[in-house]
């Protein structure tokens, strides 16, 4: 009897813990956490030892719990197109020379004068854990447009240079014509796309790239390390913010992705894309482009050499940031990365910000009737 009410003791723990930090994903009752947990624990029980022999099973059996009572808590379905009480979303097909972009156009309630284009990172999609960032993005009163890569999510065509970077700024001249202000968020390979874009001459009032490689060269055996190290450094208290909005294993499956289709390779694309010329020739445009640069400390992918080499490049003209407890895969998940972004945006996009301002309307329906909408 002792051992059974040890065990359901540290199970009302865990999730009177859950329940105090937020995570509801982790939760499998919020208005009887605290009441259950004071309950058990004065009932008689083993020894503290007994507790610490009995705290992995009741570990397991909590999250077996919260997961079962929180399968319908599924962060994606904020990413669906509808409307919802703070914006609407709706899925279209982006007319580009290459081929329709599939996208996702957000829009705040009420309509907005700015809007910020996000490309994803190799392997991903447009909704890859993007929904902390459109909602930090929307909070700030920028409407969001999310797009697949081409090779990448529901794109129809395969990853292939120099078509690729075309079908980044072509969005980027779509939200032109719509908003007085535009931005973009560029992580990894999307980041690497866009800078070229823009260092080719596609429009824009502001830039934000994380953890954009200058190059790559990792044979089997080192992508192998760098997965093993990547997997490591995301284990930290920081990420359990995730479970704010998904059960155990919704969070898990948002990781699932479509994967990659292409006639070139990421590491010969990284060499064609040519991201340190991109950054020359950002650095000399006159008036400068605000430009900010996020890198992380813990990054397998960009190792402090290559951070230090694109800080360089920056040195005099961009912002540039690391952030030392961040890894290549947790950084756009960060919620410092998240902050710094979009409140450093919100300032570059704003009316007083001191870039002249395109001559557009203000958008206030986020269906353009001149494009197909699907879903």
């Amino acid at each position: 009897m002792h051992r059974l009410v040890t065990l359901f003791r540290l199970i009302t723990l865990y999730n009177a813990l859950a329940h105090l930090g937020g995570w509801r994903g982790l939760n499998w009752s919020e208005r009887l956490a605290l009441p259950l947990l004071a309950l058990l624990w004065r009932q008689p029980a083993m020894s503290w030892r007994g507790h610490v022999i009995l705290a992995l099973p009741a570990l397991i059996l909590h999250l077996i719990f919260a997961t079962l009572r929180r399968r319908d808590l599924d962060p994606r379905r904020q990413l669906h197109p509808g409307r919802y009480a703070d914006r609407s979303i709706v899925r279209l097909d982006l007319p580009a020379r290459h081929g329709p972009v599939p996208a996702l156009h957000i829009v705040p309630r009420g309509g907005t004068q700015a809007a910020v284009l996000v490309t994803h990172g190799s392997g991903c999609d447009k909704t890859f854990y993007a929904w902390r960032l459109v909602d930090a993005l929307i909070a700030r009163g920028l409407a969001v447009l999310l797009i697949d890569l081409d090779g990448h999510g529901e794109s129809s065509r395969p990853q292939a240079f120099p078509q690729m970077v075309d079908s980044v700024a072509d969005p980027l001249a779509w939200l032109q014509q719509r908003y007085a202000r535009v931005g973009a968020i560029g992580m990894s390979l999307g980041g690497a796309v866009l800078a070229r874009a823009i260092a080719d001459g596609a429009p824009i009032d502001a830039v934000a790239l994380w953890e954009v490689p200058p190059r790559l060269r990792l044979d089997a055996r080192a992508y192998r390390q760098v997965q093993i190290q990547e997997a490591i450094a995301i284990i930290q208290w920081r990420m359990l913010h995730l479970f704010r909005d998904g059960a155990i294993d919704h969070v898990i499956r948002a990781w699932q992705t479509s994967g990659i289709r292409a006639t070139i390779g990421t590491w010969d694309l990284f060499d064609v894309l040519d991201v340190p010329g991109s950054l020359r020739s950002l650095a000399l445009r006159y008036p400068a482009l605000p430009t900010l640069l996020v890198y992380a400390g813990r990054d397998a992918i960009v190792p402090p050499p290559a951070a230090a080499e694109i800080a360089a490049l920056a040195n005099g003209w961009a912002e540039y940031h690391l952030l030392p407890f961040a890894s290549h895969i947790s950084l756009p998940i960060d919620l410092t990365c998240l902050k710094l972004t979009t409140d450093w945006l919100q300032r570059q996009l704003s009316a007083g910000s001191g870039s002249k301002w395109h001559q557009s309307s203000r958008i206030q329906a986020p269906e353009p009737l001149s494009y197909r909408n699907r879903g």
